[in-house]
């Protein structure tokens, strides 16, 4: 074979191998019981806020903690524990997608997407000032 056909078969290789690295990454809405199969594992739960229960936030005592509640798609409610302040209007969102890993009884998220009711204003975006 000549080289130039060798090289080409390395790079076609190393591209297919990539790709299904990058395949992996790619996630998809889970439930809160997922996660908490998979605990320490980060991932997106699309759910309401649970307005029956009561969302904690106290900017003088800490700014950066923002805990509230929310139903994921299958009714199961868990706690949220958000380390960032709390996002402009969080009680009039439609739905939330929350990117974050399970500690014990609590999911411990990193970014909320808020999904807006109204058809004129974007979706908003709030991300944590800590990694989890």
């Amino acid at each position: 074979m000549k080289k130039t056909n060798i090289i080409l078969l390395v790079v076609i290789a190393v591209a297919i191998g990539v790709i299904i690295t990058m395949v992996g990454d790619f996630s998809t809405y889970e439930t809160f019981a997922t996660a908490r199969q998979k605990e320490g594992k980060e991932f997106h739960v699309i759910g309401t806020l649970d307005t029956l229960q009561t969302m904690s936030y106290d900017p003088l005592k800490d700014a950066n903690l923002f805990s509230f509640f929310v139903k994921d798609k299958k009714g199961e409610t868990r706690k949220v524990v958000f380390y960032g302040a709390k996002p402009t209007d969080f009680e009039k969102a439609e739905s939330v997608v929350l990117t974050g890993k399970m500690d014990g009884t609590e999911f411990h998220c990193s970014k909320i997407l808020m999904k807006c009711p109204s058809k004129y204003k974007n979706d908003q975006v709030a991300m944590g000032n800590q990694s989890l």
